[in-house]
């Protein structure tokens, strides 16, 4: 008897590790993930600034032809002086008359939220993860994973994104034109009408920074340079 209360015990453990190791994400950790400032700043910048200022922020836009002779590249400023030219436009900051107000429509999280991702516009993995997370998390997951809060409705189920051992090249194609033209799930759809070039190889440049190295020993070659 004790021992196939011993087997029994032993087997519900294993289940449990099992279901431990399926976890997906909880609505709560998404939700406090995607609710940092800069993921949320970079959707307003998106959704209100890109136009004119390019979706890096660099002036390269496509409003920019409309404005002859005006540099729209957003420089290197104090958080001070983002929210007061965001607020009261180009005119209060003794710059373009162009840019205008936004204080009647933007609400006050959403203008430091705004502010907040100015601060980290120049990085292009920090902009990669905003376009992560406001477009992957739900199949692949916080921690890309493979365990988003969708994961469980795909057989198979969605890619492990932090431990791939697909090059850029393989990457960008399969999210370009999803998974069924690289001979992969169809569940993983195209993105190439969705995502600029700019947010592709931001996308790109962030699955590469949260990439885990593979487990096991050292490779000789590798080190010894050959």
């Amino acid at each position: 008897m004790r021992r196939r209360t011993s087997t029994i015990a032993t087997g519900l453990a294993l289940l449990l590790l099992s279901a431990v190791s399926m976890a997906v994400d909880s609505r709560e950790v998404v939700d406090q993930d995607v609710a940092k400032p800069t993921i949320r700043g970079g959707i307003v910048f998106k959704n209100y600034c890109t136009l004119c200022h390019g979706q890096r922020g660099d002036g390269m836009s496509r409003a920019a032809q409309l404005y002859q002779g005006v540099n729209l590249a957003i420089k290197p400023r104090t958080n001070e002086y983002y929210e007061k030219i965001i607020r009261g436009g180009g005119q209060v900051a003794g710059v373009s008359p162009y840019m205008p107000p936004w204080q009647d429509e933007l609400s006050e999280e959403q203008v430091h939220d705004v502010v907040t991702y100015l601060t980290v516009l120049s990085d292009s993995v920090r902009r990669g993860e905003v376009v992560y997370k406001t477009n992957c998390v739900l199949c692949h997951g916080v921690k890309a994973d493979g365990k988003g809060r969708a994961s469980v409705l795909f057989n198979p189920p969605p890619a492990d994104l932090a431990h791939s051992d697909k090059d850029e090249q393989y990457k960008e194609s399969i999210i370009r034109h999803g998974g069924a033209s690289m001979g992969r799930s169809g569940s993983m759809p195209a993105w190439g009408e969705r995502l600029s070039d700019a947010e592709m190889k931001d996308l790109l440049a962030y699955l590469q920074k949260i990439l885990v190295a593979p487990s096991g020993p050292p490779d000789d070659s590798k080190i010894n340079g050959k």
